[in-house]
C-alpha cells in the first residue's frame, strides 16, 4: 500500500467520517440533493469556493492559487444505485432500496478530503484547483452536461483526473493503462411485430418469435464476421421475449442488448451493420421491425503523458498495468475537451471479506485506501502543473 504523508494521515478520522456520512444517504442521479448539500457545505466550511452545478445536484469547487493562470480538475461522481443493501454496515443506507454499491461515497470523500488538504497547502499554491462532484453517472450520465455548460473552459482546465474504487485488484494498489482503457457503449431495443395465429395453423400469421430467434443468430456474426479480430469489440443480447401462450403463434417479440468498443469506428461499424440485417430480417420474414439505439459513453482514452506521470509517480510494487475493460465512464466526456487521466484505486481484501464487485448488494472496502487516493491526487497535482 502507498504510504501517506503525515498531512494526510492527519485526516484519516475525517474522511472516514466523511465516507459514512454519504454512506447513509444514497440518492439517485439528478436526485442527489442531500448529498449536494453536504458537499457544498463542507467545501464552504473550508472558504472554497463552491456552487450548485447542473439540475440542482452536484457541487463545482474552485480553490484559487496565487496567480491562477491554470487549472487542474479533478472529478468524484455523487450518485447511487437502486440497490437493497445487505452490508449489515452500523452506518448502512438509510433511503431503503438505494445504496452505495459502486464506490461513490468513497470517491466523494477522497477529493473533500484532498479539498481539505490543498486548502491547508493554500499559501504555496500558485495555480487553481478545481472539484468537479458530478451528478448521475451511472446515468443518464452528468458529465456531457458538464462539459457542454463551457465549465473547462471558463476555468481554463489544463488536464482533469478521476479514479474508481475498483475490487478488482489488491487493496491499496493502482492500476491504469494508457490510451483507450474503458469501452464506448450503447443500447438497443428492437420490437418485432408480426400477425398472431393459433399454432395449429402457423401458414395464417407471421411468426415473431421465428423472426427474433433469426434477429438473434443473425447479430451474432456481426462481430465475427464484419470486425477487424484485433479490434475487441462485443454485442450482447440480453434479453429476449416473445409470445403469450405455447398454441399461439407469437404477434410481437422484443430483443435489448448492448454494445461495446474501444474504437469509434469499430462501434460505428457494429452500429451499422445491426441496422442492415433488421432491414433485412423485416423484408426475410415479411414482419415489421423497428428498433432504438441510444448511443451512451465515449470510450475512456487517458492521455499518455499523464499516464506516464502517474506510473512515474508510483513504487512498481504499488502499480498495476490494466487490460481495456469493457465496462464504461462518462469520465470520458471530460476527456474529448482536456487531456484527462482515469484510474482504478485497488479494494479488494480477502482478510476482510471485502472482495464482492461494484453494484453487488454487499459492496464494501477498508477506510484505509482513502487515504492512497488522496496520495495519488496529491501527487499528480504537484505533478501536472510542472507540464502544463
Amino acid at each position: 500500500m502507498i504510504n501517506s504523508d503525515r498531512s494526510i494521515i492527519e485526516l484519516k478520522d475525517k474522511v472516514t467520517a466523511i465516507r459514512r456520512e454519504l454512506h447513509k444517504i444514497p440518492e439517485a442521479g439528478f436526485n442527489e440533493y442531500k448529498t449536494t448539500e453536504f458537499i457544498l457545505n463542507y467545501l464552504r466550511g473550508l472558504s472554497i469556493e463552491a456552487e450548485v452545478g447542473i439540475s440542482g445536484t452536484g457541487v463545482i469547487g474552485l480553490l484559487k492559487g496565487k496567480t491562477g493562470q491554470k487549472t487542474i480538475a479533478f472529478r468524484a461522481d455523487i450518485d447511487a444505485l437502486s440497490v437493497e443493501e445487505q452490508t449489515g454496515l452500523e452506518f448502512c443506507s438509510v433511503n431503503k432500496g438505494y445504496m452505495h454499491a459502486c464506490g461513490h461515497d468513497g470517491h466523494m470523500a477522497i477529493l473533500l478530503g484532498f479539498a481539505e488538504l490543498m486548502h491547508s497547502k493554500r499559501s504555496q499554491l500558485e495555480d487553481n484547483i478545481l472539484f468537479i462532484f458530478q451528478p448521475a453517472e451511472e446515468g443518464p450520465g452528468g458529465a456531457e452536461p458538464i462539459v457542454e455548460t463551457g465549465l473547462l473552459e471558463k476555468h481554463n482546465v489544463k488536464c482533469i483526473f478521476g479514479l474508481h474504487i475498483y475490487p478488482d485488484i489488491e487493496e491499496g494498489k493502482i492500476g491504469c493503462k494508457p490510451g483507450p482503457m474503458m469501452a464506448q457503449t450503447g443500447e438497443f431495443d428492437i420490437y418485432i411485430r408480426g400477425k398472431g395465429a393459433h399454432g395449429a395453423m402457423p401458414h395464417k400469421g407471421t411468426d415473431a418469435l421465428l423472426a427474433a430467434a433469426a434477429t438473434l443468430t443473425a447479430l451474432n456474426t456481426v462481430i465475427s464476421r464484419n470486425i477487424d479480430p484485433l479490434e475487441p469489440a462485443v454485442l450482447t443480447v440480453g434479453r429476449m421475449a416473445a409470445g403469450e401462450r405455447r398454441n399461439i403463434i407469437a404477434e410481437e417479440a422484443v430483443l435489448e442488448g448492448t454494445i461495446r468498443a474501444f474504437n469509434e469506428d469499430v462501434y460505428k461499424t457494429v452500429r451499422e451493420r445491426l441496422v442492415k440485417l433488421l432491414k433485412g430480417i423485416s423484408e426475410a420474414f415479411d414482419c415489421t421491425v423497428e428498433y432504438e439505439i441510444r448511443d451512451m459513453y465515449p470510450a475512456v482514452n487517458n492521455d499518455e503523458a499523464l499516464f506516464k506521470l502517474l506510473a512515474d509517480s508510483l513504487n512498481q510494487e504499488d502499480f498495476i498495468m490494466l487490460k481495456p475493460l469493457t465496462i464504461s465512464e462518462d469520465f470520458s466526456y471530460y476527456q474529448k475537451k482536456v487531456p484527462g487521466l482515469f484510474f482504478m484505486l485497488g479494494s479488494r481484501n480477502e482478510a476482510q471479506n471485502m472482495v464482492y464487485s461494484l453494484h453487488n448488494n454487499k459492496f464494501n472496502f477498508n477506510e484505509d485506501i482513502l487515504l492512497t487516493g488522496m496520495q495519488v491526487m496529491y501527487k499528480l497535482f504537484i505533478e501536472a502543473v510542472n507540464i502544463y
